[in-house]
């Protein structure tokens, strides 16, 4: 009997000890809930900055979307509701719209600059690539930019395609491949290196019927077009 007697007062008291401290929870709870703060003003500032001051008044914050703005750089808080200044209860949810830039741009210039860079620096910018147009020209290396529509320093709306004009350098001259069947290796070899043709590979077999040193196959073939950069191969009877 005494022991039944101190396990139902142990558990009475572990019981009263339960309730007593949910009863403390709820009840701070409900103090939290009544209790009301200032709104702190955090227009111009970062997410991350209005979530630090927020908290230091048990508020929150939700980014609600983003818009143009001319006069906030991008990411920087344009406006918040509830209003600063404003009496709500902590823990309420402080609702903010940043800015995504400015709606208008200035156009880099992007001449004599290689595509690849051309087209991270308009990203960056905050255009987009319109159309690329490509000709043959002495006057740049190939692969820069020569010409761009909008011009450098012009102001357009974020998102604007900006037209290219690339270079792909000085024009080759085409030229019709000879036939070099059954012509002498040694002759042909020294042609066409004295022209700059440029003989990628020679393999010499067997052929019957045909002495040695001859051309007996060729690649590019007769009358094919080609230019000096094209490379070229020959089978030579051996």
């Amino acid at each position: 009997m005494p022991k039944r007697i101190l396990f139902n007062a142990a558990f009475y008291a572990l019981l009263f000890l339960i309730v007593f401290f949910l009863s403390a929870i709820l009840f701070s709870q409900v103090i939290l809930k009544g209790e009301t703060v200032a709104v702190p003003d955090v227009t111009g500032k970062t997410i991350i900055q209005a979530r630090t001051e927020l908290a230091k008044k048990d508020l929150s914050v939700s980014l609600g979307g983003s818009e143009f703005n001319d006069s906030l750089e991008k990411g920087l808080i344009i406006r918040q509701d509830p209003a600063p200044e404003s009496r709500i209860r902590v823990t309420t949810v402080v609702h903010v719209v940043t800015s995504s830039g400015s709606r208008s741009v200035k156009v880099p210039d992007l001449t004599r600059k290689s595509l690849d860079s051309v087209l991270t620096l308009l990203q960056s910018s905050g255009l987009t690539k319109g159309k690329l147009t490509q000709i043959h020209t002495p006057l740049y290396p190939a692969g820069r930019i020569m010409a761009q529509n909008p011009a450098a320093d012009e102001v357009v709306e974020r998102g604007e395609p900006v037209g290219l004009l690339l270079s792909q350098g000085a024009s080759e001259d085409r030229y019709i491949m000879p036939d070099l069947i059954e012509q002498r290796a040694d002759r042909v070899l020294g042609w066409l290196k004295g022209l700059d043709f440029k003989v990628a590979d020679v393999r010499y077999r067997y052929y019957n019927g045909r002495s040695s040193g001859y051309i007996i196959g060729q690649f590019p073939p007769g009358g094919y077009k080609i230019q000096k950069r094209n490379l070229i191969t020959l089978e030579v009877s051996r």
